[in-house]
């Protein structure tokens, strides 16, 4: 009786380890840093210190790729590759048109789109693939210039309750390299932070006539594509800016919630007037 009591004991003890293990198990993020445009020299300081933060937070593992191989349900004949499959979540620090064939982009909109699966869009995210519309409504819209350069940038919070902002002034500035975006659609982001226009050198020839009007320039957000969760922040164009603790953060916690780990509310609204 007493024998059978401790095997009873051994077994309950092995299922709760395996449960315990189930529920810490890391999560797996492809980085890809495929650039085949403008070569941000922050590429590599960026997804190192992605890299690091998800090791050190003990949340994910990082796996880093200058190609977009992996990105594909398919089987990958190279020893030891994974695809899509493995992987909880897609980040994206890339320029240009990538080389993927038709299969691979029916391929990561699914993993995103039916999978329920993260994808992080890194500033230059949204300026690549421009023939490819189907990307353009995954990721929320496309570079449009950015009419200031490098300067400090006057920001406003609209969410402090997005994973990563709390805490956050609800203005402050940043210098970097902010992105004006083109084709999108606050009917379909949920924005996060804006740039403050009334700030803003509006008379720059490079700022979009529309946008003259409107002054809306988002600067992160977040969406549903499917069941996926998307994220883009334009926040990244310095090595400096990849320094900051709070910036790193930011996407630390951006990179949980596309991975499902966190919640928030993200349901998109209207320019605050």
């Amino acid at each position: 009786m007493r024998f059978a009591r401790i095997c009873l004991l051994l077994l309950l003890g092995v299922s709760l380890c395996g449960t315990l293990a189930s529920q810490t198990k890391k999560k797996k993020l492809l980085a890809i840093g495929d650039v085949k445009g403008y070569q941000h020299d922050s590429v590599s300081q960026a997804l190192a210190t992605i890299e690091r933060i998800g090791r050190e937070s003990g949340v994910f593992d990082t796996y880093i790729r200058t190609d977009a191989q992996l990105i594909t349900k398919q089987k990958i004949a190279a020893g030891n590759a994974k695809n899509l499959d493995f992987f909880d979540a897609v980040l994206f620090y890339t320029t240009g048109e990538l080389e993927m064939d038709d299969q691979q982009k029916k391929d990561l909109l699914s993993f995103v789109h039916d999978d329920g699966k993260g994808f992080i869009g890194v500033h230059s995210a949204i300026d690549t693939f421009y023939q490819w519309p189907e990307y353009g409504e995954m990721i929320g819209g496309y570079f449009k210039e950015h009419p200031w350069g490098v300067f400090d940038a006057p920001v406003i919070v609209e969410d402090p309750n997005f994973p990563g902002w709390q805490g956050m002034p609800r203005q402050f500035t940043l210098k970097d390299e902010i992105y004006q975006v083109r084709t999108y659609s606050r009917d379909k982001i949920h924005v996060i932070a804006r740039l403050d226009a009334s700030k803003l050198d509006l008379s720059n020839p490079r700022v979009m006539p529309e946008h003259r009007a409107d002054k809306d320039f988002p600067v992160a957000w977040a969406k549903m594509y499917g069941k996926g969760h998307v994220y883009y922040n334009t926040f990244g164009h310095r090595e400096e800016t990849w320094d900051r603790p709070d910036i790193q953060k930011m996407y630390l916690e951006a990179i949980k919630w596309a991975m499902g780990l966190v919640d928030a509310e993200i349901t998109p609204r209207p320019l605050p007037k």
